[in-house]
C-alpha cells in the first residue's frame, strides 16, 4: 500500500528529477524560435507542489496529500505542458479522495482519471504528445494489475515502462518529431516525474535535483530577485506579508472577512482560497495583526515578511553599482495586485510583454496587463490575480499566446465572484484587433462575438531569431539566423530583421486583395531608424491604399510583430 508520506516524498522526488534534467527537456523543443520551454514550465509547475509537500505531516492520508499536490499545481501551472501536468494530478487526486492509503486498483484508477481530465481539457488532443505517454502509462499499469502484479510498486514500475515505451513511439505519431530526430518534450518530462516517484515507491529514496540553493531560489523567483526600485512611489506600507493558512474544517469563517480586515490595515491585498488553504498577500505596517487574524481560520503553514523599503534601498544601490560597472540592472520583482470588488459590468485582462504593448492594451481598455508571452508564460495564479484585480462582473481575458490559453482557461473557474470569458487570442495582433472591436455600449455576449470575429480577421507575422541549430520545415537553420513566420509557419530565413519584416508583411498583404492596414510593432532589439526603414521599404512594395503604422512595442524575443488586416 502507498501511504500519504510516500506520495508526499514521491512528488518531491519527481520534481527533483524534472529539475535535474530540465535543460535537456528544453532542448527537445523542435521549433527553433525562442519558446516557453516545456522543461521550465513543467519544472516550475511541479516544484510548487513539491514545496507544498514539505510542510505536510508524515501521517497525512494519501488522499489529502494528493489533493494538496493537485491544488498547488493548478494554481502554479505554466504553459500548456504545465496545465496538462496539473490536470493529471487533479484526476489522481479525485481517484485517491478520502483514502488513508492506496492499493493497486486505487493507483491505477487514479492515473486513469488523470488521463481523462487531461484529454478532456484539450480541444483537439494530438497523439504523439505527453497525452499519449500518460494514456499508455495508465494502460500498462492496468494490464500489470490484471495480470497479477502484487502491490503498487510493480504496478507503478509498469506505468514507467509504459511511459518510456510510448515516448519512444512519439516520433512515429508526429512526423515533425521524426524529422527533427527527437521525442516529445512533454512526454520526456512526464517520464522523468514518474521515474522520480518510482524511486520513492520502490526504495524510499528521494532523487536529488542537483541544483544549488541559489539556482532553486532563481527558479521560484520566476525571473525576479528584488523589489522593484521603479515602484518606489508605490511603497506606502513597509512590510510585504505573505502567508498560507491550512484551513481548520471545524472553522466556518468566510475568508472574505479576512480580506476585508486586511484592507483596513494595508493595501495590495490578495486572498485566494479553496477547501484546503487560504493564500494571502498584504502590504502593511502591522504584519503581526495580519498573522493574528489569519490564525482564526487555521494553522499558519508558511510565512514570509519582507521590508520593502529596505529591499528597495538595497536594489537601488545594487543597480547604481551595476551601472557604474556597465552591467545590466538586476531583474525586478513584479508589484502585487489588489483585489477589487466587481462593481463595473465589463473589464478586460490582457497578456503582453514590453512597455509599449502594455501601454497599448491599457489605452484600448484593459484594466490589467499581465507581463508575459513567449518564454515567459504566466501561471494560472498570476492570471487569477489579474482577474480578481479587475473591478468587473464579467472579465474578458486575452491570452494572446497559444501556450497561455490553457492556463487562462484553468484560472477562469477559480474566480467565483465574477464571470470570466476567455477569448482564445493566440497572438498580439489578434488581441489588439479584438480590443479595437470592443463596443462599450454593447453587452458581454455581443462583444464576445464581435471580438472573436475581429481576431479571426487578422493575419500575424513574426520576426525573431533562431535559438538553436535545427532542421525544420525543409530549412537548415543556424543559431542566430533571423526567422520570418506567417501565422506561426516558418517561411523565411534572413540575416537582417528589417529584410525579414518586409518579406513577411508583403507576403501577408498579397494574401488578401482587401488588405487595408499593416501595423509593424517593433521590439527592444530594433531602433526607431530601423523601424522607419522597414516602413519605407514596405510602402514601396504594397499598394498606396494600404495604411502602414509603426508602434514601439518594446517586446523581447520578437524584432517585429506584424498585423495585417
Amino acid at each position: 500500500m502507498i501511504q500519504g508520506s510516500q506520495l508526499k516524498n514521491a512528488v518531491i522526488s519527481g520534481s527533483n528529477n524534472m529539475a535535474k534534467y530540465k535543460k535537456q527537456v528544453n532542448e527537445l523543443n523542435i521549433f527553433p524560435v525562442p519558446d516557453g520551454d516545456t522543461g521550465t514550465n513543467m519544472s516550475m509547475t511541479i516544484n510548487a507542489a513539491a514545496e507544498a509537500m514539505k510542510s505536510l505531516p508524515e501521517d497525512i492520508p494519501v488522499g489529502e496529500a494528493a489533493k494538496k499536490a493537485a491544488s498547488t499545481m493548478l494554481r502554479n501551472a505554466r504553459g500548456n505542458s504545465g496545465v496538462i501536468l496539473s490536470l493529471l494530478f487533479r484526476g489522481i487526486s479525485k481517484g485517491l479522495e478520502g483514502l488513508e492509503e492506496a492499493g493497486c486498483e486505487d493507483l491505477v484508477r487514479a492515473l486513469e482519471l488523470g488521463v481523462e481530465e487531461a484529454y478532456k481539457a484539450v480541444m483537439k488532443p494530438t497523439e504523439g504528445t505527453m497525452l499519449t505517454v500518460a494514456r499508455v502509462a495508465a494502460e500498462r499499469g492496468r494490464e500489470a494489475m490484471e495480470h497479477g502484479a502484487e502491490g503498487p510498486v510493480p504496478v507503478w514500475d509498469a506505468v514507467c515502462l509504459g511511459a518510456a515505451e510510448a515516448l519512444e513511439e512519439t516520433p512515429e505519431l508526429l512526423p515533425v518529431l521524426k524529422r527533427a530526430g527527437v521525442v516529445d518534450a512533454g512526454g520526456q518530462g512526464l517520464c522523468l516525474i514518474f521515474e522520480g516517484m518510482l524511486s520513492v515507491f520502490r526504495g524510499g529514496i528521494i532523487i536529488e535535483s542537483g541544483l544549488t540553493e541559489e539556482e532553486k531560489a532563481q527558479e521560484t523567483a520566476e525571473f525576479f530577485r528584488n523589489v522593484a526600485a521603479e515602484f518606489d512611489s508605490e511603497i506606502t506600507f513597509t512590510y510585504c506579508t505573505e502567508f498560507v493558512v491550512g484551513r481548520d474544517p471545524e472553522i466556518q469563517k468566510d475568508p472574505l472577512e479576512l480580506r476585508l480586515f486586511l484592507e483596513t490595515i494595508g493595501d495590495c491585498v490578495v486572498v485566494v482560497d479553496d477547501e484546503e488553504i487560504i493564500k494571502t498577500h498584504v502590504h502593511t505596517e502591522n504584519p503581526g495583526n495580519a498573522l493574528q487574524a489569519a490564525l482564526q481560520y487555521g494553522q499558519l503553514l508558511t510565512v514570509k515578511i519582507e521590508n520593502m523599503k529596505e529591499q528597495h534601498r538595497l536594489a537601488a544601490e545594487e543597480n547604481e553599482s551595476r551601472k557604474a560597472a556597465s552591467l545590466p540592472e538586476a531583474p525586478q520583482e513584479k508589484p502585487s495586485l489588489a483585489r477589487q470588488e466587481p462593481t463595473e459590468e465589463m473589464g478586460f485582462v490582457s497578456v503582453a510583454a514590453g512597455e509599449g504593448l502594455k501601454g497599448l492594451f491599457m489605452e484600448l481598455g484593459c484594466s490589467v496587463v499581465v507581463s508575459g508571452g513567449q518564454t515567459m508564460n504566466p501561471s494560472t495564479e498570476d492570471l487569477l490575480e489579474a482577474i480578481l484585480a479587475t473591478p468587473a462582473k464579467q472579465v474578458f481575458v486575452l491570452p494572446n499566446n497559444k501556450n497561455i490559453l490553457m492556463a487562462a482557461e484553468q484560472a477562469a473557474p477559480l474566480a467565483t465572484d465574477r464571470e470570466v470569458i476567455v477569448l482564445p487570442t493566440r497572438t498580439i495582433p489578434q488581441g489588439v484587433s479584438a480590443m479595437l472591436a470592443l463596443d462599450p455600449d454593447a453587452g458581454a455576449e455581443e462583444n464576445r462575438q464581435a471580438m472573436l470575429e475581429a481576431a479571426g480577421n487578422v493575419d500575424t507575422g513574426l520576426v525573431t531569431f533562431a535559438a538553436r541549430d535545427s532542421e525544420f520545415g525543409g530549412h537548415t537553420i543556424h543559431h542566430g539566423d533571423i526567422l520570418g513566420l506567417k501565422n506561426g509557419k516558418l517561411d523565411y530565413i534572413e540575416k537582417d530583421p528589417v529584410a525579414a519584416c518586409v518579406r513577411v508583411a508583403r507576403s501577408l498583404a498579397r494574401k488578401h486583395a482587401s488588405t487595408s492596414f499593416i501595423t509593424l510593432i517593433y521590439g527592444e532589439g530594433v531602433t526607431a531608424q530601423q523601424a522607419e526603414e522597414a516602413k519605407r521599404l514596405l510602402g514601396a512594395k504594397v499598394s498606396s491604399d494600404v495604411e502602414i503604422t509603426l508602434v514601439e512595442g518594446g517586446q523581447p524575443v520578437y524584432y517585429f510583430i506584424i498585423s495585417v488586416e
